[in-house]
């Protein structure tokens, strides 16, 4: 070969790299530039829960049995739309009212039987979230007392009469001095290890994704008014109870190895009393298509972007 062609042929090569850097530079920044997926397509996905995942009364429901009260635009449906999940590949069998033995044993709704919702999940499975819990200590009921009780105290201080306190709720869960409520949280976490040891068992190269309750309550108990008729003292004992749940999640999903999703942090301020352009959580009269303090399309939304964030940090 002459000095020549040697040189020749030694400058194409150094043009060839060059030219192969480019492009894979230029690929990194195009895949990168959106920021709306995970570089690892993922899936089959499985999302199990109440119905703070279902989307109860968000158009338009989908699903069977219809008593599950699914919507298609629940946070499921935005991360299997983000993620270019195939349908076939995505399972929501979260329901209404379920509590956490629902996802081992089958629930009847009123208006159809769900299936055990663990029963989705196969060695194939690779993506799992679990929203749940709530229906275990009986948040909703005790949303509905402290609204009864609240509404009470509301009316004695417009009748100017004497109200003996503004935390009549709590004090109704007080037994003997021991709070009912904190016993039920505690006998849930047995109950939700075991349960997430049942879905790994089943699906052992799944990504696990538990995640909690978003804010419901404000800081400031005094600004809920008729949205949420409950008594200063009681929306802080709500949200207490509220984050006790969540870090009883959070505590068990990292004893599992499972990842946990805080929806509460990035919810605040968007409340069921928030502005009705802001609020992820509607009041006891919805004016967004939702169930009443239930995360509405924009809360589903924002949870959903909350997961996609946990998976894509660690994908």
């Amino acid at each position: 070969m002459t000095m020549q062609l040697r040189s020749t042929f030694a400058g194409l090569i150094l043009v060839a790299a060059f030219l192969a850097a480019a492009v894979a530079v230029t690929h990194q920044q195009n895949s990168g530039s959106t920021g709306t997926a995970t570089p690892v397509r993922m899936g089959p996905y499985v999302a199990l829960g109440d119905s703070y995942t279902s989307g109860s009364r968000i158009p338009v429901q989908a699903g069977r049995p219809a008593g599950c009260d699914r919507s298609d635009r629940n946070y499921p449906a935005h991360i299997a739309a983000r993620l270019d999940l195939r349908p076939d590949g995505v399972r929501d069998v979260s329901c209404s009212g379920a509590t956490i033995a629902d996802l081992t044993t089958s629930q009847s709704t009123g208006n159809g039987t769900n299936p055990a919702q663990i029963s989705a999940v196969s060695r194939s499975t690779r993506l799992i979230t679990i929203g749940i819990g709530g229906n275990d200590i009986g948040f909703s009921d005790m949303i509905t007392r402290c609204v009864t009780l609240g509404a009470a105290v509301k009316f004695l201080d417009h009748r100017k009469e004497k109200s003996s306190h503004d935390a009549p709720c709590r004090d109704s869960y007080v037994d003997n001095g021991i709070d009912t409520t904190e016993k039920r949280i505690a006998g849930l976490a047995a109950k939700f290890a075991s349960t997430l040891r049942d879905v790994q068992q089943r699906a052992p190269e799944a990504q696990i994704y538990v995640v909690g309750y978003p804010a419901v309550l404000p800081a400031d108990g005094t600004r809920c008014g008729r949205r949420l008729p409950i008594a200063p003292g009681d929306v802080v004992y709500l949200r207490d109870i509220e984050e006790r749940l969540n870090k009883t999640l959070q505590d068990q999903a990292m004893s599992a190895g499972a990842t946990y999703v805080n929806t509460y942090a990035a919810s605040q301020g968007h409340d069921a009393c928030a502005a009705a352009s802001t609020r992820w959580i509607e009041p006891l009269i919805p004016s967004s298509p939702a169930a009443a303090v239930h995360p509405n399309a924009r809360g589903h939304r924002g949870m959903a972007e909350e997961i996609l964030r946990a998976i894509r940090s660690i994908g």
